[in-house]
């Protein structure tokens, strides 16, 4: 169910960790280091050269190993383990019991797996905890409570093996991935200390719309499952999935998205992270980058420098006298994906509507109609630097969703948007931009100098079987 998502009942310990690193797309697994060499413009021959072919595609190699997700949305070892042998069940015994497509079943029609339940088969009270602790639900609205779910997600959530990166979810992000439209307060789920009323663990779940191939589909998106690190034995994990899935289930919610960095039962389709530096410098200093051998600071940031003006006529930030436009348009392009969501006006005026320092959105229309042709939106999900005297945050931009001219039928003009997304984003100071190799991303990655990144992420769907899709056939993104 989300994004990052994660509906991913647990039983045992070993699966409870899982679901945790999944909640977060996986943890990374430990890098190596080349260390940073020569980097002073001296190293340039006079008034400097472009790089070579071979140059930048040795840089593009190396830098797709570095950014953000490479730290901290990777999938870990957790997932290598599992992929030697995908086919053998065995290996999940929770997923056995769950309507989830086998590893080693054909799949060769798409529906729902298990028929939904009458209400009153289904649990009518909320599971037991562990002694010690006691359900809360969690008032996003109330910033005091919200300030208790930032400080348990930055410090618990996912954080790069070496300690020296961590998401660094605002309380304004927080209230936008929390609250679209149809959200419900009982699926803001969290963990207490009985005796101290401390926050230790949380899972959310909000509603969604997913189009597979011809059959729309209402369901639900699970998102930041997160239990404190010092309690991760005490099995919060299963508890709080199989808590939120008794929630869901009592509104008439029977199916799910979600994705992971991990490999379970069964992936619908596995897409690949790849990144763009906006700011080399900075993501050397970091740690996140270094000079590949035979190359400069200075010749990497001309490498990756853009131009100071955008190329699309008109291009200017969304409004909200453009929802109608903009649902019309993202709608009919998010038909060209076998699977795909589909939007309201409410949602597009949630999800895409511009948000201070959270959600950046662009529309362009015509010259001479006024209609709007173009729109491209990217998020803020900024990275703490732990123990650097230079930095204390990466900011990362992630593309969200776009719907180009023409449905994306001339290559050119996707490129020519996408790298005006590119332009904006460093006007806003960030330092990389990340996405997926979904929609028709494929068409712009390398013409746009991403580099492709070591972090797979799969897509799941909670009790529905689906033939197997390619990247480029998902719609679907997810925070």
């Amino acid at each position: 169910m989300s994004t990052e998502s994660k509906l991913q009942p647990a039983v045992d310990t070993a699966e409870a960790d899982a679901a945790v690193a999944a909640s977060a797309n996986g943890s990374s697994s430990k890098k190596g280091k080349t260390p940073v060499v020569a980097g002073a413009d001296a190293d340039d021959p006079p008034g400097g050269r472009p790089a070579t072919a071979k140059e930048v595609e040795d840089i593009m190699r190396k830098l797709g190993k570095m950014d953000i997700m490479q730290h901290l949305n990777q999938s870990n070892g957790n997932d290598q383990k599992s992929r030697k042998n995908p086919k053998d069940m065995d290996k999940y015994k929770f997923w056995q019991t769950q309507p989830v497509t086998r590893v080693d079943e054909k799949v060769e029609s798409n529906g729902p797996i298990e028929v939904d339940k009458a209400i009153e088969d289904i649990r009518q009270t909320p599971y037991a905890l562990p002694k010690d602790f006691q359900w809360s639900l969690i008032d996003i609205e109330d910033d005091k409570e919200a300030k208790e779910l930032y400080e348990l997600l930055s410090l618990n959530y996912v954080e790069d093996d070496d300690a020296m990166f961590r998401f660094d979810y605002s309380a304004a992000f927080l209230k936008w991935a929390l609250q679209p439209p149809g959200w419900k307060k009982a699926w803001h789920i969290g963990v207490r200390v009985t005796s101290n009323n401390k926050l230790v663990g949380f899972i959310s779940g909000i509603p969604a719309g997913l189009r597979v191939r011809s059959h729309q589909q209402q369901l639900v998106e699970i998102n930041f499952l997160c239990v404190h690190k010092k309690l991760r034995a005490k099995r919060l994990a299963p508890v709080l999935i199989k808590e939120v899935t008794r929630r869901v289930n009592l509104e008439g919610i029977f199916q799910a998205a979600y994705t992971a960095g991990v490999y379970l039962p069964t992936p619908v389709a596995t897409c690949r992270y790849y990144h763009r530096s906006l700011n080399p410098k900075k993501l050397v200093e970091t740690g996140f980058s270094y000079v590949p051998r035979n190359m400069t600071i200075a010749r990497m940031i001309r490498l990756y420098k853009l131009p100071e003006t955008t190329f699309t006529p008109g291009l200017r930030p969304m409004q909200p006298e453009d929802v109608p436009q903009v649902t019309a348009l993202l709608n009919d392009y998010m038909k060209t994906f076998p699977m795909a969501p589909f939007f309201s006006e409410s949602e597009v005026r949630h999800w895409l509507l511009p948000v201070p320092t959270v959600v950046f959105s662009y529309v362009a229309p015509d010259a001479k109609t006024g209609k709007i042709t173009d729109f491209f939106s990217f998020y803020s999900l900024p990275s703490r630097v732990i123990g650097n005297a230079l930095h204390t945050h990466i900011n990362a931009a992630y593309l969200f969703y776009y719907a180009p001219k023409g449905l994306g039928d001339d290559k050119e003009h996707t490129q020519k948007l996408l790298k005006d997304a590119l332009i904006l984003a460093r006007k806003e100071k960030f330092d990389v931009f990340n996405c997926l190799d979904l929609l028709q991303n494929q068409g712009f990655l390398d013409e746009l100098k991403f580099g492709r990144g070591d972090g797979n992420l799969h897509y799941y769907l909670y009790n529905y079987r689906c033939q197997q899709l390619k990247p480029e056939e998902v719609g679907l993104v997810l925070l």
